[in-house]
């Protein structure tokens, strides 16, 4: 009964989960480490009878968590974040990984690491933990203060830089199979970014319509089904291309941040994002031997303060080489020394390629406690240690850096004053994703064939049938970027000839045709030897290739200039919605932190059960009685700012408070507040109902806007049959008389209070 078997394993793993992660979570800690403890008490090392014990079921569960856990990672990037983020945070982030590596190599000979495990740590190093810094900063009140966005930024960028890590380790370590094995790593991540732009592309055109139309059917469970099965779809893809399930989850995710249903897919997945997220943590922490731990200690130690110093000092490295004051760089360079889930799988990954001891697994899980321990302490001290180092700062390094930011203001300002550049920039990238786009076709056109043929016979239809049909088909879909391409890089040919020769126009006529001439042939040259190393070839017969061709060439000759409108379509449908604005309300601007103000702004979400829900804000005075204001509310997605003193707060709402820090702490605990008294909704017992007003009933001969029922009972009008006319929801001026058929809308404590009331005598005549 091994399907039982794994649902037992998998109620343990939750439930002890959840309750020592609470533990953890009263205790002030983050929910990780009750995730790893509880991890370390049920696993088969710890104690005398174990919980869970077949490693194989514990790799399983891994792997589910490990899916879902990426797909989250990813929902919180999204190309067009990557874009607002800017070149310098990027750089600066680039340059952070670059230093990590270096005192990683300088350090790792002293603890005793050979050349692959230093390469393991240094990765280890390079990625901080988002779920942790993310509640740092909650904490401390930085979420929206401009050191604490920088520090999101960053940690978003390390996300994309994890993913190339996992793909570089993964060939690494051999774990992506033979070819893998025996492929150069710059092929590796060559083929890497191919996929990526592939299914980018694919992803960005095909899946926001997707579940658009899903959306339209007014069903949940649907989308939440369909975007499930695209998860897993995606992540075995990436895993038989070569990479690893996390790369296909992590895109999804990606691409989904992008989508008007970005709000949906987070309500629909949260409840399996909690559960599976828990499970990968506590799924890492069965695979630690406490004793394990206890040997390498040292070890432990060694690799937690090269991440709380090396961290802390690459960022606020890269930072100062991109421009940022020092104080700035030093404060985000102490937000972000946290490590945590990156490292705990880099280092899964190389154990179980054989590259590194099982006890490493041990060192990133005490490695990561120590910097969650220790992260509040530095994030709450920041500021001080912050303006202290800028205060001690050499006069000729103060000289130095104001000089030298004065030198890149000057740059970007060159930069944007380059004409050819501001030209040529736009179409440069339009050949790089069309040809990456290509390239990505053509790389896993091959294995994608050989899975194809595993299901239909080799000679279905006519002799070579699926392979003649599957090529024509691979090469139809890459005229239209092809065409593309030569367009751009002949428009750009000819750019680049009249910038050249626009000081001397009398040489112009004679040499610039001959210089585009020689740019195009060049270009279109390169471009046909790097895409003919990747097409493959073989595997049928010597005529297949030609019959190809020849129904290729036949069917653009036809239908050329409707591929072409296709593909200018698809095209502009991509720019659009890279190009068009986020529609999730996060935050509204970087409130730089002003000494002379001490005003803050911190968020929090509003719990199910928490005792403000329904009430307006002016009926919390918040401002009267706590001093705080909000700044805006954030209702499934949409921003509403500075919401007037009428607008009512429900559950699942993030508010944002604006005050001194003491004000907006104390309105966070207000509304958090959860006192346990608890209305059931009656939604379920809402019904439709007909009365007839009794003779004499004090309702007669009054207007609906006079009895005012549902202010009295709760109770709607939605209809009046008066000897057979129907009136359908009446309006305020309509009146009711006696023998009139009321259609009454509520649940039925409110129907029986009308009709209680209805049976009320007059008093007075002729009331």
């Amino acid at each position: 009964m091994h399907g039982i078997d794994f649902i037992q394993d998998l109620a343990v793993v939750v439930l002890v989960a959840g309750l020592v992660g609470w533990a953890c979570q009263r205790a002030g800690l983050s929910v990780v480490v009750g995730y790893l403890l509880a991890g370390m008490a049920i696993g088969p090392f710890n104690l005398p009878v174990a919980l869970v014990s077949d490693i194989d079921r514990i790799e399983t569960l891994s792997q589910m968590g490990l899916v879902f856990l990426m797909f989250s990672i990813g929902m919180k990037l999204s190309f067009r974040k990557l874009r607002k983020l800017g070149l310098p945070l990027v750089i600066a982030t680039a340059i952070e990984a670059v230093v990590i590596y270096q005192l990683t190599r300088a350090t790792g000979g002293l603890m005793g690491l050979s050349t692959t495990e230093t390469v393991f740590v240094g990765a280890m190093l390079m990625i901080s933990s988002s779920a942790v810094i993310i509640k740092v900063l909650a904490d401390i009140g930085a979420t929206h203060e401009k050191a604490g966005q920088m520090a999101m930024g960053v940690f978003v960028v390390e996300d994309v830089i994890a993913v190339l890590l996992l793909t570089g380790l993964s060939s690494y370590a051999s774990l992506a199979g033979a070819h893998s094995a025996t492929t150069p790593l710059s092929h590796t991540l060559l083929l890497l970014t191919a996929f990526v732009v592939l299914v980018g592309v694919v992803g960005i055109l095909f899946v926001p319509w997707l579940l658009k139309r899903l959306s339209l059917t007014g069903s949940a469970e649907l989308p939440t089904l369909v975007q499930a099965g695209l998860l897993f779809v995606l992540a075995t893809a990436a895993q038989r291309a070569g990479f690893s399930l996390a790369l296909g989850a992590f895109l999804l995710g990606a691409i989904v941040a992008d989508t008007p249903q970005r709000t949906q897919v987070e309500r629909t997945f949260e409840g399996l994002r909690d559960v599976f997220s828990a499970v990968f943590f506590v799924s890492i922490g069965m695979l630690i031997d406490a004793t394990a731990l206890w040997e390498v200690w040292p070890l432990v130690l060694a690799v937690a303060a090269l991440a709380l110093i090396g961290r802390s000092l690459a960022c606020a490295t890269g930072l100062l080489i991109t421009g940022s004051p020092t104080a700035e760089a030093v404060r985000v360079g102490l937000l972000v020394v946290p490590i945590g889930e990156f490292t705990f799988i880099i280092a899964q990954l190389g154990i179980a390629g054989g590259v590194l001891p099982k006890s490493f697994q041990a060192v990133a899980v005490g490695a990561a406690l120590l910097t969650t321990l220790v992260a509040p302490f530095l994030a709450r001290r920041s500021n001080r240690i912050a303006d202290w180092t800028a205060a001690s700062e050499p006069t000729w390094l103060s000289a130095w850096l104001t000089s030298y930011r004065g030198w890149l203001e000057r740059l970007r300002q060159h930069e944007s004053g380059n004409l050819l550049w501001q030209l040529s920039k736009k179409r440069l990238i339009q050949i790089g994703v069309e040809l990456l786009l290509v390239t990505g076709l053509f790389a896993f056109s091959g294995p994608l064939l050989g899975m194809l043929l595993k299901l239909i016979p080799r000679d279905w239809l006519f002799p070579y049938g699926p392979q003649i049909l599957y090529w024509v088909g691979i090469c139809l879909l890459s005229v239209a970027p092809l065409v593309a391409i030569w367009r751009n890089l002949s428009a750009l040919a000819m750019l680049v000839a009249e910038v050249v020769f626009t000081p001397y126009p009398g040489q112009a006529a004679r040499f610039a045709p001959m210089l585009e001439l020689t740019l195009k042939g060049t270009g279109g040259l390169l471009i046909f030897l790097w895409l003919s190393s990747f097409l493959p070839l073989g595997g049928g017969a010597r005529w297949v290739p030609l019959v190809v061709v020849a129904v290729v060439v036949l069917v653009v000759s036809l239908f050329r200039r409707k591929l072409i409108y296709w593909h200018s379509v698809l095209e502009v449908e991509l720019q659009d919605r890279l190009a068009q604005p986020a529609k999730s309300g996060t935050a509204p601007g970087w409130l730089v932190p002003h000494a002379e103000w001490d005003m803050s702004l911190s968020e929090c979400m509003l719990p199910d059960l928490a005792d403000v829900r329904g009430l307006t804000l002016g009926d919390m005075g918040l401002r009267a009685k706590l001093g705080c204001t909000v700044a805006g509310v954030e209702r499934q997605g949409v921003m509403i700012e500075t919401p007037p003193a009428n607008f009512a707060l429900y559950p699942r709402d993030r508010v944002l408070l604006l005050g001194h820090p003491e004000q907006t702490a104390a309105g966070k605990a207000f509304l958090m507040r959860v006192s346990g008294a608890v209305t059931a909704s009656e939604f379920d017992d809402v019904r439709m109902e007909t009365i007839k007003v009794p003779a004499g009933s004090v309702l007669a001969r009054q207007t609906l806007a006079e009895l005012a029922p549902t202010k009295k009972t709760g109770v709607q009008i939605a209809g009046i049959n008066r000897h057979g006319l129907r009136i359908l929801n009446p309006g305020g001026d309509e009146k009711l008389f006696e023998q009139d058929e009321v259609l009454l809308l509520g649940s039925a404590e409110q129907i029986r209070a009308f009709t209680a009331w209805a049976a009320e005598q007059a008093t007075v005549t002729g009331e």
